[in-house]
């Protein structure tokens, strides 16, 4: 009998895995209908017609909130190991609760830093939605306004 070693296991994985991604690709292709149309064809944009270029600015808020966001997602991935591993009853009895109160001290303490840096953010003003004020331009144009009633 042939023996795999580890490396051709991970191979043999890789193969599996790109046979099954080709195979369901080809099954794909030659099961579904092709009856493109101009509709078909344009780009998605939520349910709304697509206007203007892809290339608009965003406002810098939305990274800050964004950014607020996964710092908070990522107090989740610490604290639920502490309630899972830190919460187990024979830890409990054999440090005589110490444990215990151990884990509740570092909590608490990590989720103050947290609070400390969401107060700061908060305090800078970082939260508050800034509505930018609409800019008249400036530009005179050599079309009189009147022209423009034609295309209402």
């Amino acid at each position: 009998m042939i023996e795999i070693s580890g490396f051709g296991v991970v191979l043999l994985f890789l193969i599996g895995g790109i046979a099954f991604l080709m195979i369901t690709m080809l099954v794909g292709k030659i099961l579904r209908p092709s009856r493109p149309t101009p509709e078909k064809q344009t780009t998605y944009e939520s349910g709304e017609e697509p206007s203007g270029t892809a290339w608009g600015q965003f406002n810098v808020r939305f990274y800050i909130i964004a950014l607020i966001f996964l710092l908070f997602e990522a107090e989740l991935v610490f604290l639920f190991p502490w309630a899972t591993v830190f919460g187990k009853e024979e830890l409990m009895q054999q440090t005589k609760g110490l444990w215990g109160k151990f884990s509740m001290i570092e909590t608490f303490i990590f989720i103050g830093i947290l609070f400390i840096g969401l107060a700061y953010v908060w305090a800078k003003g970082m939260l508050e939605w800034v509505r930018p004020k609409p800019k008249s331009s400036s530009f005179q144009s050599k079309i009189p306004a009147n022209a423009y009633d034609k295309f209402k």
